[in-house]
């Protein structure tokens, strides 16, 4: 059966005539059976868990196009509503031979191992082993954890997060919020700018922040990347993945370390350690290359039309793993159909009101990205290039992953305290009586793991945002616990799938903060900036 098709803007103005002049002055008016039906579609079987380069990018861009046109949206790019992006994709064998001090770890259950080189594969032997604690180098803290060593044809073995998660009081770093030293892939970029012939990251589900099962889910399997340059390519470490927890206190073990006491000692100070055994990883890899898209719908302003405000959700999840027994397909419903379907759905109602007479000043860019599983890839080639001036994008909305257990009074932004436009949100939430507050669990480092980290990357202001603590009445905190249980480990695994009995009323509130925000920097001349103490202030301070 074919997937129902979005509704016409014919379609749209028949059923929203009467309402339209109202929905100015009251706030949006969200039709939540067609966002189901979004979510539903994207998310479905058919889509086979939108992997980028494969049959469900072709089946999400049809679809997401469609949509589009059919709000009467621009394609941004010369016309078009894709923004190529230049993809590697590489295959590392599940065949792989590794030896780490002696010890053999099996793939999977005790490491996951890749290689962003094309060059047939990985041959390392007697590679020697260094342990650097956060692996960080980082001078506003004083802080360098290879300090003095050359670690040319050497293997860093690091651990996850940074040294503020495991002491929180001692005013190093930010304490339990991860700064962007403890995200893998900036460990990855630091061991190779040291000239480490490898990196591995020591999983550890509390400072990660996701189990084992996430690694190997996400890691596993093809992996896609930016094409890179001759330069960037020859600087990247020749293997890097990850160690469970388990076999790294083996392999301490087994070389008269106490893993744990060094743990310690790494969260106090810069830590080096030469193990004396030495590493032997042999595996095949594959290169092939081929082009990814972003989809890029923009609705026109009118006097500050040149200006921007991006909506961003990306539209890839993990694809399908044939390897499995069973379900086999990661739908990705909540990370990011429903992300995606926001967007789009937000978009319907800014387009009805344009159509209605009740256009922005500044235009509103929609963008679906893909590859952000695989490391903000879309996101990232757009900021390096923009189809709009990043000097005239004012702000970015980024959704994913949307509220599905009901509404809340509280409305989370991830990172709070970055950027005056989150003075926008907050308005918008207060109208709803709800509370804006700083996310749970700021040592997950949820600020650095979503697109609009490409953006603040550039300085300009980006948020990430939705979803609360406190259900809004007691019924609800019931069906969020049951919701919870019925979803339990289901982030980056195949039960992540559409649910008919999710409670899409807290997806809806937020996507009105969403809405409220953009409309009211729309119209008006305030360009927001980074506060003094976040990282991004000196690219675009705050006024």
């Amino acid at each position: 059966m074919k997937p129902l098709l979005p509704l016409t803007l014919l379609a749209l103005l028949s059923a929203c005539s009467n309402a339209g002049n109202q929905e100015a002055s009251t706030g949006p008016q969200f039709n939540e059976a067609r966002y189901r039906n979004d979510i539903k579609v994207l998310a479905s079987d058919e889509f086979e868990g939108r992997a980028p380069t494969t049959k469900g990018e072709k089946l999400t861009l049809d679809y997401l196009v469609t949509a589009f046109k059919a709000m009467g949206l621009k394609g941004a790019n010369q016309g078009s509503f894709l923004q190529s992006v230049p993809m590697v994709t590489y295959s590392a064998s599940e065949n792989q031979s590794v030896s780490l001090a002696g010890l053999q770890a099996s793939y999977r259950q005790d490491i996951v191992l890749g290689s962003r080189h094309d060059n047939g594969g990985v041959d390392i032997k007697d590679a020697p082993l260094v342990f650097v604690g956060y692996g960080v180098k980082a001078p506003e803290y004083n802080w360098d954890d290879y300090a003095g060593l050359d670690m040319k044809g050497k293997i860093a073995v690091i651990l996850v997060n940074d040294p503020g998660f495991a002491a929180p009081d001692s005013g190093k770093f930010n304490g339990k919020a991860m700064t962007y030293y403890g995200r893998w892939s900036y460990k990855f970029e630091e061991a190779s700018r040291q000239g480490a012939l490898g990196a591995i990251i020591i999983h550890d589900t509390e400072p990660a922040s996701y189990p084992w099962s996430v690694v190997e889910n996400s890691w596993t399997g093809p992996q896609q990347d930016l094409v890179l340059s001759k330069a960037e390519r020859d600087a990247r470490v020749q293997v890097e993945g990850w160690m469970t927890l388990d076999f790294a206190n083996k392999l301490f073990t087994q070389q008269g370390q106490d893993l744990t006491a060094l743990m310690q000692q790494a969260a106090k100070a810069p830590t080096q350690v030469a193990l004396a055994g030495k590493a032997n990883i042999q595996f095949a890899n594959e290169a092939s290359y081929s082009d990814s898209y972003n989809l890029v719908a923009t609705l026109p302003g009118t006097d500050a039309a040149k200006e921007h405000i991006l909506f961003t959700a990306h539209w890839d999840h993990i694809g399908k793993d044939e390897t499995k027994e069973g379900d086999q397909i990661y739908n990705g419903a909540l990370d990011n159909a429903s992300g995606t379907a926001a967007i789009v759905e937000i978009a319907r109602q800014f387009a009805r009101e344009a159509a209605m007479g009740h256009k922005l000043r500044r235009s509103l860019t929609f963008v679906a990205t893909t590859g952000e599983e695989q490391g903000l890839l879309g996101s990232r080639y757009y900021a390096a290039n923009p189809l709009f001036p990043l000097k005239d994008t004012i702000a970015v909305l980024n959704m994913d992953s949307t509220n599905v257990y009901g509404r809340t009074k509280d409305f989370t932004i991830v990172g709070k305290g970055q950027s005056q436009l989150e003075s926008y949100l907050i308005e918008a939430a207060t109208r709803q009586g709800r509370k804006a507050v700083g996310d749970r669990n700021p040592a997950s480092g949820g600020f650095f793991r979503s697109d609009h980290f490409s953006f603040a990357k550039y300085g300009v202001p980006a948020v990430f945002a939705g979803g609360g603590d406190e259900p809004v009445d007691q019924a609800t905190s019931d069906y969020k616990e049951q919701m919870k249980l019925k979803m339990k480990g289901c982030y980056h695994n195949v039960c992540d799938h559409y649910r008919e009995d999710w409670d899409l009323s807290g997806a809806l509130e937020d996507m009105a903060v969403f809405y409220g925000t953009a409309k009211a920097l729309a119209d008006s001349s305030d360009r927001p900036g980074y506060l003094k103490g976040s990282e991004f202030h000196s690219l675009r301070p705050a006024s």
